[in-house]
């Protein structure tokens, strides 16, 4: 399949959040420096938390709901023997206890035994939404709400540096999760488990919409790039990124996607085979957009349409 050129200013960034950030003044910042209007982020980023922060400009603002349900990486540090109203170490202290009886078989065990598909209740410090307000807004006026446990999903942890014999022992290990899973609330979990109070001490994302630190640009570079006329290049088209598989039509396949018609499956290369979203190319290998396959009536119908001539 021939790769399409990336249109200037148009596709997605890595953008790597320094610490003290919110996610939005990452926007902000990125959105004066690129001056575009549409642009938005696949996933928020607690301002403490440095990594990985994918940025869409233009129409991939259109992807970020496909984009933000891949699974995230972070490096975490947990700290046994503390608790705090945040779950993380820039709260209030709630709980002290000496922790040092522990082992490092004893950590690793624990910490292993949450990959799978768990249950968390969402942290007072997160940006969930109750009755119109966010969590992390109510926590500042000092109230406390119910919150539902939910399913999330912990693909893989894999342990780091354990820290043993001192009073309050440490353990760093990275966790690939789904969307929604708070690592803070792993940590307490964790600490839970083996009888102890715990507080997640640092934290970077490492991953997220399938780019990597490698793959990520500074505020201060995206804006050097931008001055010399080399961050297009630098750009990544979006479609290539969402988890759906890719088929290419003909001129006629392209002229119904272009109007939201039906495209029968004949012509297509691949022909569908499966249900589900798939991406559709026109022979040039221009993006033509999301569409559902209708295996019954071997067609795709239309989910999100995109003019490459735009």
């Amino acid at each position: 399949m021939t790769q399409p050129m990336v249109h200037s200013l148009e596709g997605v960034l890595a953008v790597w959040k320094p610490a003290g950030w919110t996610s939005h003044d990452v926007v902000a910042k990125a959105r004066r420096i690129l001056g575009v209007k549409r642009i938005g982020h696949t996933g928020t980023l607690d301002p403490a938390v440095t990594g990985v922060l994918p940025i869409c400009v233009g129409r991939a603002t259109r992807l970020v709901e496909y984009l933000q349900e891949l699974p995230k990486t972070y490096e975490a540090t947990l700290r046994f023997g503390v608790s705090t109203d945040t779950e993380d170490l820039t709260g209030e202290v709630l709980e002290t206890a000496d922790a040092g009886h522990l082992t490092e078989a004893g950590i690793r065990e624990a910490v292993l035994s949450f990959v799978g598909d768990i249950m968390q209740v969402p942290p007072m410090v997160s940006a969930l939404k109750v009755d119109g307000k966010r969590l992390y807004e109510l926590a500042r006026e000092g109230v406390t709400v119910e919150r539902p446990a939910r399913p999330v999903t912990i693909h893989e942890i894999v342990i780091g540096d354990v820290r043993t014999g001192v009073p309050q022992p440490e353990v760093s290990f990275s966790v690939r999760c789904s969307k929604g899973t708070y690592i803070r609330t792993l940590c307490v979990d964790i600490g839970r488990r083996l009888g102890v109070p715990a507080a997640m001490a640092v934290l970077k994302r490492t991953e997220s919409a399938g780019l990597a630190g490698d793959d990520s640009l500074t505020l201060e570079e995206i804006a050097s790039l931008r001055e010399s006329g080399g961050l297009a290049g630098r750009m990544i088209e979006a479609d290539r990124l969402v988890p759906f598989p890719g088929t290419t039509g003909g001129p006629q396949a392209a002229a119904n996607a272009r109007q939201g018609k039906p495209v029968p499956f004949e012509g297509l290369d691949p022909v569908p085979a499966e249900a589900g979203l798939w991406r559709l190319y026109r022979e040039d290998g221009a993006f033509l957009g999301l569409f559902e396959a209708d295996l019954p009536y071997r067609r795709l119908k239309a989910v999100k349409v995109f003019h490459p001539e735009e």
